[in-house]
């Protein structure tokens, strides 16, 4: 069974372009370091909810679209052995800066997941 990380950020609309490039120089990264697959998915048919939705979790603004993305790996001693990795690639030293990132990380949450079903 594979184990996977994953991740929910708010993203202004107006940065679209500048967080695609973002994007994907960490897609490159991750799966140069070993991920079986990296994606990023934006909101399409996300509707706020009146308990809980993905618009709500990020507490997205009227001019932000959520973003909703998936790495995979083989196990979760891989996915630590990876992120090791991609965690000193030089690639994403910019990245890593808050005040850089073309989106409010502080409203970001993430963590990894073991499979439970797979087909």
């Amino acid at each position: 069974m594979s184990y996977f990380d994953s991740f929910v950020l708010p993203l202004p609309k107006a940065n679209l372009a500048a967080y695609k490039k973002m994007a994907k120089t960490a897609a490159r990264v991750w799966m140069d370091h070993g991920a079986l697959s990296y994606v990023e998915c934006i909101a399409d048919d996300v509707k706020p909810g009146k308990v809980t939705s993905f618009p709500q979790s990020v507490k997205a603004k009227p001019n932000e679209v959520v973003v909703v993305a998936f790495v995979t790996y083989k196990s979760r001693a891989q996915r630590d052995a990876v992120l090791r990795k991609v965690m000193k690639d030089p690639r994403l030293a910019e990245m890593m800066d808050p005040k850089a990132a073309p989106f409010d990380a502080k409203r970001m949450f993430w963590g990894g997941f073991k499979g439970l079903v797979e087909a």
